[in-house]
């Protein structure tokens, strides 16, 4: 804060001669010193000057001199006697008494040039002590980030040294940790409110928000009737991984913004730093599952505990979902992401294309992981058998293959285990879209043979007989030799021989992938 009009006045032995009286005149705060002999100076003032004259062309009626200075906001007027006056003119005193401006006299010995000295080093020392109180405030909450308590920590410090309170919240505006009396319900309706803005197609930018597309504001301000509140994101791209929030009942100075953004600026090293190393925790145990896999449980369990993680004990149940369910699996279990290529020598066919999650999950708890993370994640899952690690890249195959059959489903949150699969026979166990594929293919030639619809009945009786002439006739209801003559033209059309069991079962599988397809 620039010094008082007081503090001038005692430091440079300035005397009192009129506008002093009234009360807290001279708490007025000195901005800058200005030398002037205009009869009207007030065009180059800002407000809040000490004016310094020794009034050569003051002359006549000084009122309405005084009176420009007072509506100007000048902070005081001292007069230099000895040079154009020998003392003060009479009636400026009276004017200046009247209107209540401050009127000083310098004494004879004190240049105009030691004033403005004085208070540019009173401003100086002010600034120096502004720069210290930042710096120090900085060290406290350098200090408070190494705490164990992290981004918690920072925040329950930067309310103490803003004197009011501080929050810390989720992208979504969910508040993650508050000081007492925070006013987070205001800031959470504000981001909510600026969110609808920013996704609305229909308005351009304005000036407390941006357009579609565009960056967020660095921050926004909210002040209300003793409440001053400044919100600032978190994170260093276009979209903020978070907010946090600070408010107190007073305005705040230069220092204390400088205070905001050095805590800004710890919150966002913290939040990346955390990002960066759950990153690397979670590569850690990509490689630990990998290991698994590969059969070496030694090393894996070697690997994985730094990380202070443990592997569940057998029988397990390998559980398989999309990537979406990361953060909801690994909170509970041990959880790795697999980017969808297939480990040397597994059945890579099982696992479908693209990343999935694979965890492993005590077999009393796998259900209810599945469901949670399914549900909480809005995505499909699967589920192995149980199983041991020595077995550990079957059960995945099982799961893999849970999976496809929960995205093939269309349903959010699905979850499948492969025991239904199992129970469904050979057809269940393979990929559903190849199947059908490979359905419509092999029967083309039967279902494009002219109306004969018949064929592929008469194929589908033949097949179930076992072979067996008359009962797939009686089946049908048609001759024997009717039978015989549709199987042959069966067999013409397709090119393949009805008696090799190879043939049949490759036909049986056609023929029910496209009965459940329909």
């Amino acid at each position: 804060m620039p010094p008082s009009l007081q503090t001038v006045v005692r430091r440079m032995n300035l005397r009192p001669l009129a506008g002093t009286s009234g009360r807290g005149v001279l708490d007025a705060a000195v901005r800058w010193v200005a030398v002037s002999e205009l009869a009207d100076p007030t065009p180059y003032l800002e407000g809040g000057e000490l004016l310094l004259t020794t009034g050569m062309r003051m002359e006549g009626d000084l009122g309405h001199y005084v009176a420009r200075l007072v509506a100007r906001g000048v902070a005081g007027l001292a007069f230099g006697v000895g040079v154009s006056h020998e003392e003060v003119p009479p009636a400026l005193v009276t004017a200046a008494e009247g209107a209540g401006l401050p009127l000083f006299e310098v004494p004879r010995e004190t240049p105009f040039i030691a004033v403005g000295k004085a208070v540019s080093e009173l401003l100086a020392a002010e600034q120096y002590e502004e720069v210290t109180r930042a710096f120090a405030a900085q060290g406290r909450l350098t200090r408070a980030a190494l705490r164990p308590e992290g981004m918690h920590a920072v925040i329950d410090r930067l309310a103490k040294e803003v004197g009011g309170w501080a929050a810390l919240l989720e992208e979504s505006g969910e508040v993650r940790h508050a000081t007492r009396g925070a006013k987070t319900e205001a800031v959470a309706a504000e981001l909510a409110r600026r969110r609808g803005r920013l996704g609305d197609h229909a308005r351009p930018a304005d000036a407390g928000g941006a357009a579609r597309g565009e960056r967020q504001p660095a921050s926004l301000a909210l002040s209300a009737p003793g409440e001053h509140i400044v919100v600032q994101p978190l994170g260093g791209g276009p979209r903020p991984r978070g907010f946090f929030a600070v408010g107190a009942r007073h305005a705040f100075s230069p220092v204390t913004h400088t205070v905001i953004n050095a805590a800004g600026s710890l919150l966002t090293l913290a939040m990346e730093q955390g990002r960066t190393q759950l990153a690397a925790e979670r590569r850690v145990r990509t490689a630990v599952l990998e290991l698994l896999l590969a059969g070496e449980g030694e090393r894996a369990r070697a690997v994985l505990g730094p990380l202070g993680a443990r592997l569940p004990e057998e029988p397990l149940v390998v559980l398989a979902a999309a990537p979406e369910a990361l953060d909801a699996l690994e909170a509970r279990s041990f959880a790795a992401l697999l980017d969808g290529t297939a480990p040397e020598g597994s059945d890579a066919g099982a696992r479908g294309s693209g990343a999935m999650v694979v965890a492993l999950v005590a077999e009393a708890v796998a259900e209810e992981a599945a469901e949670e993370a399914a549900l909480s994640a809005e995505a499909p899952a699967g589920l192995s058998r149980p199983t041991g690690y020595a077995a550990l890249r079957g059960a995945l195959d099982q799961a893999g293959r849970a999976l496809g059959a929960a995205r093939s489903r269309g349903r959010r949150g699905t979850v499948v285990t492969f025991g239904e699969l199992a129970g469904q026979g050979l057809l269940g166990l393979l990929d559903q879209a190849a199947v059908r594929a490979f359905s419509t293919a092999l029967l083309a030639p039967l279902t494009e043979y002219g109306s004969r619809a018949d064929l592929v009945e008469s194929l589908r009786a033949y097949l179930d007989s076992n072979g067996h002439w008359d009962a797939a006739a009686q089946r049908l209801g048609v001759h024997r030799h009717t039978l015989r003559y549709r199987m042959k033209r069966v067999a013409d059309l397709l090119g393949r021989d009805l008696d090799d069991p190879g043939v049949r079962a490759e036909l049986w599988l056609a023929l029910e992938a496209g009965r459940r397809s329909t």
